[in-house]
Formats: structure tokens, C-alpha cells, sequence
């Protein structure tokens, strides 16, 4: 574990996780993939009491990860956010929508959040 980027301190208390066993479950994937997926940024993870998880937030339907959550992980981190600048931003409310971005990929304000981290990373 100690070799994954993981972000520490930023993930809510009350944010939902995945282990990176369930997270590989739920994606049908190994657990290595699901390592290669955080080492490659293509996946952000955050330590909990010591144990990699992955907010339930970013997984959509069985197989996948939440419709937009690549892309807008690929935005954060090309536009210069770091991987706990871009966790953090993700779990920030936006006061206008009513929730954090993390939350907003499930509904229709999905591509309001894609602009919105578009304006902010450039």
C-alpha cells in the first residue's frame, strides 16, 4: 500500500468507501488493476485509519465508475490541481448546487460540474 498516492486527511468522515477488494468487486477488475488505476491517476484513493479506500461516490453501475468521473479527474489534474487539490475540490459543496461535485456526477448537474472544473484548472 505504501507505494500507492494516496491522499490523507481530506476524504469527509462521513464519505462512504470502498476497500480496494470491494472497489476491484465492483469494477470486475483485479486488485492489481485497481492499484495500476490509482498509480496511474486514473483513480483517486485517500488513506482511512491506515487502508486505502475509494469513495463509493466515484463507482456508478456495477462494472464502472461514475458516468464523467474520468474525465473530470483527467481536467482537475491537467489543468495543475494536485491529486489531494483535485480529492479536496471534489469534496468541497458548491453552495449554488446544493452538494460537492462528487455527489453532483449522479445527477444532472454532472456537466455543470465538468465546466466548472474546466474554468478553475486553467
Amino acid at each position: 500500500m505504501s507505494s500507492l498516492p494516496l491522499s490523507t486527511g481530506i476524504l469527509p468522515d462521513d464519505a462512504e468507501v470502498l476497500s480496494l477488494d470491494e472497489a476491484a468487486d465492483h469494477l470486475r477488475l483485479s486488485g492489481n488493476r485497481v492499484r495500476t488505476l490509482i498509480r496511474d491517476h486514473n483513480l483517486l484513493a485517500a488513506s482511512r485509519d491506515g487502508q486505502a479506500v475509494i469513495p463509493a461516490l466515484f463507482f456508478g453501475e456495477p462494472g464502472h465508475l461514475a458516468k464523467h468521473f474520468e474525465g473530470l479527474v483527467t481536467i482537475l489534474l491537467d489543468g495543475g490541481y494536485t491529486r489531494d487539490e483535485a480529492l479536496n475540490w471534489m469534496f468541497t459543496e458548491q453552495h449554488d448546487l446544493g452538494m460537492h461535485p462528487a455527489q453532483a456526477l449522479h445527477t444532472h448537474s454532472a456537466r455543470e460540474v465538468i465546466r466548472r472544473a474546466q474554468a478553475e484548472a486553467f
